[in-house]
């Protein structure tokens, strides 16, 4: 098979890179090459920089509208070559390409409308007189040049996340994608070339490296990232050696407190779906089940049932899977490594193992009998296994749910509407679902506490995370 060389795609155009390093692009569901990314340099970081730097002086200053008119077309140019985009997505990735287009490349159509209406939506205090003598109001406006970086498990949707809110407020961007996910953003940036000027959205590829040189460039006033905790605390200590701004989107060890009189099938179907749903490779993932002892049996039963039924993984093209392979070998290493140091007092109910030699597939896996301190616990697994734990009443669940050094998300399972109530104030997380897990909307925000990081993604607050805050005043005369 022959395997091409990406670019970058730089001040409108796509730039062949001069780096005499690569990283090679294997298909995760057959471990072949099929193509090879530059570990863009120092000089072409420092270009792209350039370009969004030229680009701000004239994109900071448009209109909410002209910014609206513009997001508002590329999302029709994203829905128009979908098939397109949920093509390289799923040969990055290895998802199943018959839901992509519904599960994924819709989702970021939605959110780049949302926040081209969102363009036009900002908010700041009504002028008044606040000092005798003197009328004060508030600008709200663009930060100035973004640096950012995206993960592997959602390559689009997670470029939309970054780049939509951004250049609506006004802002130019660098981003830099995964190494081993880059083609629908590349691909982004193209069509988003169409729309906006040269140099609002330029995408520069590579490595680890490459990422920590673009959050250490002294140009961007602020820098994102969605990615791992070890990722977001580099991120943080850089950033603060000029004082940029910072928003970080890091891990999860999402739990689901089952109560009592809940439905065990409905559990079933829901924390399946939610666990398993892209190889369990998402930060809101349900991870934890944490259940009543009363039916503890009942829900391992039902949850053991759907799991052997529902959550099959296989080849993208294949019929019937819920799921694809691990994204890379690292990831399947990751896995298969936790799963392995499982201490005694585990039982693995189902799965536990790789699934076939090629390919990074792994079963999906539910393991009960845990205890909080055990590592499959505390630490981010970020693949298909679903542990399990009791508890005697609220007080016990909510110190399960709370006891680990992340807080993104939570669900809880309970026909008691005051209980939920109760469980939804108390548990300390920045998205809690009372009987579903996962589902979330463009309108809402997206993000987490502790150890998951600051900063909002999506909805309005998302938004505003990419504006600052100017008082004027002005003197009324005598």
């Amino acid at each position: 098979m022959s395997t091409r060389i990406l670019q970058n795609f730089i001040d409108g155009q796509y730039i062949a890179s001069t780096a005499e390093s690569h990283t090679e692009l294997v298909d995760p569901a057959t471990e072949e090459v099929y193509a090879h990314s530059p570990v863009s340099t120092p000089a072409e970081i420092d270009a792209a920089y350039a370009a969004a730097e030229r680009a701000f002086g004239t994109w900071g200053r448009t209109t909410p509208g002209e910014r609206q008119l513009a997001l508002f077309r590329l999302a029709d140019a994203v829905e128009k070559r979908a098939e397109e985009f949920a093509d390289l997505e799923s040969h990055d990735t290895g998802k199943p390409r018959a839901s992509l287009v519904a599960d994924e490349i819709d989702q970021s159509v939605d959110q780049l409308r949302f926040f081209a209406g969102a363009a036009r939506d900002l908010e700041g205090r009504s002028a008044g007189e606040y000092l005798a003598g003197h009328t004060s109001w508030v600008r709200r406006e663009p930060i100035g040049v973004i640096g950012q970086v995206t993960p592997w498990n959602y390559p689009l949707n997670m470029a939309v996340w970054k780049i939509a809110p951004a250049v609506a407020a006004g802002n130019t961007v660098v981003l830099k994608p995964s190494d081993t996910t880059p083609q629908s953003t590349l691909l982004l940036a193209e069509v988003a070339a169409e729309f906006l000027p040269a140099g609002v959205l330029n995408v520069v590829v590579g490595d680890r490296g490459t990422g920590a040189a673009l959050i250490e460039h002294p140009t961007p006033q602020m820098v994102a990232i969605t990615g791992s905790v070890r990722a977001g605390m580099a991120v943080a200590q850089s950033a603060a050696q000029n004082l940029k701004r910072v928003h970080l989107e890091l891990g999860g060890k999402a739990p689901a407190i089952v109560f009592p009189d809940a439905d065990p099938q409905a559990v079933a179907e829901g924390l399946v779906l939610a666990g398993y749903f892209n190889a369990g490779q998402d930060c809101t993932a349900a991870t934890r089940v944490i259940v009543h002892e009363s039916v503890h049996d009942a829900v391992v039963e039902a949850l053991a049932a759907r799991a052997r039924s529902h959550a099959r993984t296989g080849a993208p093209r294949e019929d019937g899977i819920l799921y694809g392979p691990l994204n890379n070998a690292n990831q399947l290493a990751q896995v298969s490594g936790v799963v392995d140091r499982l201490p005694a007092h585990a039982d693995i109910v189902t799965g536990g193992q790789r699934q076939g030699e090629k390919g990074y597939f792994y079963e999906a896996t539910i393991v009960t009998g845990m205890r909080q301190d055990d590592e499959a616990v505390q630490e981010e697994i970020f693949g298909p296994v679903l542990t399990v734990q009791t508890f005697r009443d609220e007080a016990e669940a909510l110190a399960l749910a709370n006891g680990v050094r992340y807080a993104l998300a939570a669900s809880v399972w309970t026909g008691d509407h005051a209980r939920a109530l109760r469980m939804s104030r108390d548990l300390d997380f920045g998205c809690v679902w009372i009987n579903t897990h996962i589902p979330f909307v463009s309108d809402m925000p997206h993000g987490g506490f502790k150890h998951s990081g600051y900063g909002k993604d999506l909805s309005q607050y998302g938004f505003e995370d990419y504006t600052r805050l100017k008082h004027v005043m002005s003197f009324l005369g005598e």
